[in-house]
């Protein structure tokens, strides 16, 4: 009896043909999702290759998580009827990976929001300025690390009655 193969063990199955050993792990946790770990120095070939030979071709949204010593990068990729989670992971100290924004133009504003607020420099991008902080924060203070303290709120004073 043939098994009828799955959109997503056919999408996994073409991914692996074409990379390999440069995937490092994949998971299908369910039906229409599928997570793709990969290093930095391929990220943006497998989205290129997703983009160009998949038709993946929105970009839902990015991700970013400071894990301890390195931060990992998610772009959530949708097309053909599967959302794709690519996870990357950079170092911390210096947190820098390639633009996909010149491939997918929709990922622009997510990479300027990881890059405001986990400080990840996306090499390449036309425009990192801030999105979501103000022009005074402090420059090298990260909000969404795991080292940012937040300051307690001045406390509310009452007028004597």
């Amino acid at each position: 009896m043939n098994k009828e193969v799955s959109k997503e063990e056919e999408i996994v199955e073409e991914l692996k043909k074409a990379f390999g050993e440069k995937i490092i792990d994949v998971k299908v946790p369910r039906k229409r999702r599928i997570f793709i770990s990969i290093s930095a120095k391929w990220y943006k070939d497998l989205i290129k290759y997703l983009f160009e030979k998949m038709q993946i071709t929105h970009v839902s949204t990015i991700t970013g998580m400071d894990i301890g010593d390195k931060i990992e990068v998610m772009p959530h990729l949708f097309g053909r009827g599967v959302e794709i989670t690519v996870k990357v992971n950079i170092p911390k100290e210096k947190p820098e990976i390639d633009t996909i924004s010149d491939v997918l133009p929709g990922a622009s504003l997510y990479e300027r929001e990881v890059h405001d607020l986990l400080g990840v420099v996306f090499v390449g991008h036309p425009n990192l300025e801030r999105l979501i902080l103000p022009e005074d924060w402090p420059e090298g203070v990260y909000p969404l690390r795991k080292e940012y303290k937040p300051q307690p709120p001045e406390p509310i004073r009452r007028r004597a009655e």
